[in-house]
């Protein structure tokens, strides 16, 4: 039985039931409206049982593929344009519902539970649905992860009435007469979701066009503060619960997910910050890691407006009435739904040079000769099936992929000089290093001065702080290289459980030392210098943060053997994932960046970075632990060189315990002795030798002005 999960702790509940059903596929359509500050609209979630999805999935690959094989060469030909417009008599009242931005109105009843309304449905509401028994048996609950988040209605969705759909019958093996239609419809969905990798733009086609089609009935449900819970009279089993439902939902201004602000233009606009409780406060969804999913997204605003999101395309804005634009993004490669990113604003793209575009054109596909031993290994990938850029053979060869740079028009021009050139030699480093780009393209945009942190990546996109702007391409260059490197580590190879975070922040900052030394082709005694001084730096960092801030916040992995344990329902928790204090914390940038840094120095760091091509190659599109990182790292490391490390000994003096690991402790000495770290000192004493005679001349002077003042 779950252990009930207090909300008023510090840790984050994770309330989805993923081990019952889990969402494969988001379509989102929603408006954008600035004077309510609230985004309103619907969104379906198509889903698979989770007990039966893996055994299943190659019985419906198979199926599809038959059916499919020929119109899918056929549409990968094409470009991919999916429009979201009516299919059946349904969708306009569908879209004269999302235009107009007006529903049903909330029936919250102050307490945070929501039910349909009994005079449309005609079904009773209930507070304590989720106890409601059938015949002696309790209905089943999915359960959503939700908050913040006004729920107007819920129903399944009919998408048998789609055009076309009858394709996905053929294999159909319908023996119950009585439940011949609900199996049909959950039938449709497994095999549109199980359409083979291929079919990617068929699969988002019919995605499309089943989202639109009409409801077939109305669903209960009830929120709580963390959580929606929804069920269905008389189903009792997760394989016969809708398989495809949608949410009629609106945003509440002061939603912890999203933030409502200006611009450094004085303009609104309202951005997805990296909130602690991630995206359900932007939408109803399964947060834990586990659940990932596709999706697609139409987004209406008012014409000014421009729409970046997490997508692979390049979105156009199309006009849908005089002073409505909709703006359509969509992605392939299944991503937890926290990495979902949206900002709206007068975002101005800053332009390159012609000649810049030309030269950014020519290089576009070098191939480093020390790559090409990992660069063309046919190897099978780990991941679910979905269509990746690694088996890509375009892709292998795109040092840099394309990208734009965003900014508020007051910053345009300092983003030309000092950002805008820096993204493909930044791109260009990353690639030498790790090998073929996990995303297609990148968008980088300078976010309102709000923005709590420095830089936020997510899929496709890189939010990037005002504050890296004054401080000259270094600061600017190694903060891109940061958010950079989280394509691979964080986004591409995902922590299974969110209590890791050193798997993702630890080798973003090992990476961006690599990259921008790279970036700005150092020769080595400058690389070496360079980084002996940033060890310094954040050695004494984590020094002063371990003596001020509690232990328990210090450690790597706090739920130790725990680790990426669920209960039987799938819910779990972050643990301190609401802890203020954790927000502002460095720790786990700071000790798994150590960690790694004294694995380099064991292996050796040519091999090291080889290591973790392989780890990439291996992992991406993946979620994992730190044991799978370690043990695959100690393989490549020769018996001579091990001296007794084992994954044991590194969960004990790293991960598993609060402070500075011992290895560290002795390190202050040695790091003085480089060269560049003692003429910054020296720089650094002679400084404040000089503010000190200027504070005290000044203190004599302003001592002499006041005996004077007291004379007169």
């Amino acid at each position: 039985m779950d252990t009930e999960l207090d909300p008023m702790k510090d840790d984050l509940p994770l309330m989805a039931n993923t081990s019952y059903m889990l969402v494969k596929h988001y379509v989102l359509d929603l408006n954008v409206d600035f004077k309510s500050k609230v985004i309103d609209g619907s969104i379906v979630l198509f889903f698979e049982t989770g007990s039966q999805y893996r055994k299943t999935s190659s019985t419906g690959k198979e199926c599809c593929q038959s059916h499919f094989d020929e119109s899918c060469k056929k549409r990968s030909s094409e470009p991919c344009h999916i429009p979201m417009t009516s299919v059946s008599a349904c969708s306009s009242k569908y879209n004269d519902f999302a235009a107009s931005g007006k529903g049903e109105e909330d029936t919250s009843d102050g307490n945070g539970s929501h039910s349909n309304s009994e005079q449309a449905s005609g079904i009773s509401s209930s507070k304590d649905c989720c106890d409601t028994e059938n015949h002696g048996n309790k209905d089943f609950l999915l359960v959503l992860d939700c908050c913040d988040l006004s729920v107007l209605k819920v129903e399944e969705v009919d998408v048998t009435a789609v055009s076309g759909i009858e394709k996905f019958t053929r294999s159909a093996k319908l023996t119950d007469v009585s439940k011949e239609l609900e199996n049909l419809r959950n039938h449709i969905v497994h095999e549109l979701i199980t359409l083979p990798a291929d079919c990617w733009k068929d699969q988002l086609y019919y995605f499309a066009h089943c989202s639109q089609a009409p409801g077939c009935g109305e669903l209960l449900f009830t929120t709580g503060p963390w959580s929606l819970e929804i069920r269905k009279s008389g189903i009792q089993t997760p394989a016969d619960f809708p398989h495809a439902i949608r949410i009629w939902y609106k945003t509440k201004p002061d939603g912890r997910s999203v933030t409502w602000t200006t611009d450094q233009s004085g303009r609104p606009c309202v951005y997805t910050m990296g909130s602690p409780i991630n995206n359900r406060a932007l939408f109803p969804c399964q947060e834990p890691p586990i659940a990932l999913s596709t999706w697609q997204a139409s987004v209406r605003t008012a014409a000014g407006f421009v729409v970046l999101m997490s997508g692979e395309n390049s979105a156009e804005p199309v006009q849908l009435r005089e002073g409505i634009l909709s703006w359509y993004y969509y992605v392939s490669m299944p991503m937890p739904a926290s990495t979902f990113t949206i900002a709206v604003g007068c975002w101005q793209e800053v332009k390159q040079q012609s000649f810049a575009a030309a030269i950014q054109t020519n290089n576009e596909f070098s191939l480093p000769s020390s790559q090409t031993d990992f660069r063309w290994h046919e190897e099978v990938c780990g991941h679910v099936e979905y269509p990746c850029r690694f088996q890509n053979p375009a892709a292998r060869l795109q040092a840099v992929i394309p990208y734009r740079v965003f900014s508020p028009c007051c910053l345009m021009e300092r983003c030309k000089e000092c950002l805008l050139p820096l993204v493909p030699q930044c791109l260009s480093a990353a690639y030498a290093t790790l090998g073929t780009h996990p995303f297609a393209r990148l968008d980088v945009l300078i976010v309102p001065s709000n923005f709590s942190s420095l830089g936020m990546a997510s899929p496709h996109i890189i939010f990037l702080s005002q504050s890296v702007l004054p401080g000259g391409s270094h600061l600017c260059g190694t903060r891109l290289c940061h958010e950079i490197a989280h394509a691979w580590f964080g986004l591409a190879i995902g922590a299974r459980d969110w209590t890791e975070e050193w798997i993702s922040e630890g080798f973003a900052t090992f990476l961006e030392d690599i990259f921008w030394a790279r970036a700005q082709q150092l020769s080595h005694d400058e690389v070496k210098g360079q980084q002996e001084l940033k060890a310094l730096l954040r050695w004494r960092r984590l020094r002063d943060e371990v003596q001020n801030s509690e232990e328990e916040l210090q450690v790597l992995r706090p739920k130790k053997e725990s680790t990426g344990e669920v209960s039987e329902s799938g819910a779990s928790v972050v643990k301190y994932g609401l802890k203020a204090e954790k927000i502002f914390m460095q720790v786990h940038y700071l000790k798994g960046y150590f960690l790694l840094r004294s694995l380099a120095r064991i292996i050796g760091e040519a091999s090291y970075l080889a290591s973790l091509r392989k780890f990439v190659h291996k992992f991406h599109g993946q979620l994992i632990l730190s044991q799978d990182f370690l043990c695959m790292l100690l393989e490549d490391i020769p018996k001579q060189k091990k001296s007794g490390l084992t994954v044991e000994s590194i969960f004990q003096n790293w991960l598993d315990t609060s402070g500075i690991p011992k290895a560290l402790l002795e390190q202050d000495e040695a790091w003085e002795q480089c060269p560049l770290v003692r003429q910054v000192s020296g720089q650094v004493t002679k400084w404040i030798q000089t503010n000190q005679r200027i504070r005290k001349s000044s203190k004599k002077k302003t001592k002499q002005e006041e005996v004077v003042f007291q004379k007169v």
